[in-house]
């Protein structure tokens, strides 16, 4: 097809480009990350599914304490802030995990420049539904199933590193808005369409508008 083989020529062109500018930047975000919290540079966090259901392992920036999911999913201590987890479609506000080098790359989304790897390894793209957890899907689908058709369109596309529902208000849109985001842009997917998303896309990492 015409679009995605153009989009994939794009993707890996733009990737490498963005990766040769920002390449000091994460030098330096991992430097930081090292230097005042202990634990790995990058998130352990459980598989994200892509394009058809494939999962894959998502690169980010440790925003969090070491071991944060398997503390939030595991530890007792955690169980109420995990009951708000889920409630809350697997959005946090005030969440303790968060360091405070953390708190800066999520308020600003500097923690998911090393999904720019994701791209270039051809799981992910520049512009596409954010991958979800496989739990959550599950999850969501039970809370919302009028979504189940919603998220078989969302998975047959490559996610993305920024898209439709990240310029459109991000961690303040609930799962069932959220998605029905991600399929109206699966459905309408077109070059115009992914420009526009990328034009917005620097101005929500500036202000931070809806990050939690």
């Amino acid at each position: 097809m015409f679009y995605d083989s153009i989009k994939r020529v794009l993707d890996v062109t733009l990737a490498i480009i963005l990766l040769l500018i920002f390449s000091p930047f994460m030098l330096l975000i991992a430097f930081l990350i090292k230097f005042t919290s202990p634990g790995p540079i990058l998130a352990q966090t459980p598989l994200r599914v892509g394009k058809d259901g494939e999962l894959f392992r998502l690169y980010k920036f440790r925003s969090m304490i070491a071991n944060a999911h398997d503390l939030l999913t595991h530890d007792p201590k955690f169980k109420k802030l995990y009951d708000e987890y889920k409630k809350s479609s697997y959005k946090l506000r005030n969440d303790p995990r968060i360091t405070p080098v953390g708190n800066f790359l999520r308020h600003h989304s500097l923690d998911e420049l090393p999904q720019l790897f994701n791209v270039l390894n051809g799981e992910m793209s520049l512009i596409g539904p954010r991958p979800y957890y496989e739990d959550e899907l599950v999850e969501q689908q039970k809370k919302y199933p009028e979504t189940s058709q919603l998220v078989k369109e969302v998975i047959s596309i490559r996610p993305g590193i920024t898209g439709l529902w990240q310029v459109s208000g991000r961690s303040e849109v609930n799962f069932d808005k959220r998605i029905r985001m991600d399929a109206k842009y699966a459905r309408s997917k077109s070059l115009w369409l992914d420009f526009v998303i990328l034009l917005k896309s620097p101005w929500i990492m500036l202000t931070g508008k809806g990050a939690v």
